[in-house]
């Protein structure tokens, strides 16, 4: 069965006594379906671009996403970058410093996860969702409830 690239989650958690629901938009960051992908920017709150820390390529890929965020996104998007398959440590062509220096470049948080051993998973949406509210708080708008949702869009 073809896909059209883009898979949809709901995630709903408690953060610090608000409930978020996250809408989590998964767009395989494949290259064919950039001209789709673009068009998922433009109502996203919170943007995750991950890449493989197996593959240079995909790390080199970042500079695209980031591009393209800056060119279809709101201005004031979250952002986290994150190094996925921490967990493969023989084969790693990313260090853990690369990563966050790219980060640091774009002035946004930066985390290594596996999806393997599950390792940092559950925190990337923790703190996804806590700058989310931080974000809402400043913004004046401390009504967070269960109908508010953050769109997040990841890539890969």
């Amino acid at each position: 069965m073809n896909s059209i690239g883009v898979d949809f989650k709901l995630k709903t958690m408690s953060i610090d006594g608000k409930n978020v629901k996250l809408q989590i938009w998964d767009t395989a960051g494949q290259e064919r379906f950039r001209t789709i992908t673009t068009s998922y920017y433009k109502g996203a709150q919170g943007i995750v671009i991950v890449y493989d820390v197996t593959e240079s390529e995909s790390f080199e890929h970042v500079k695209n996403w980031m591009n393209d965020i800056e060119k279809y996104a709101k201005n004031d998007v979250l952002k986290i970058l994150v190094g996925n398959k921490s967990d493969l440590i023989s084969k790693r062509k990313v260090s853990t410093e690369q990563g966050q220096d790219l980060a640091d470049h774009y002035n946004i948080p930066f985390l290594e996860t596996s999806a393997k051993d599950n390792s940092n998973i559950e925190q990337l949406f923790i703190d996804s969702a806590r700058a989310f509210i931080r974000k809402q708080a400043n913004n004046g708008n401390n009504n967070l409830d269960k109908r508010k949702k953050m769109e997040m869009k990841k890539l890969i």
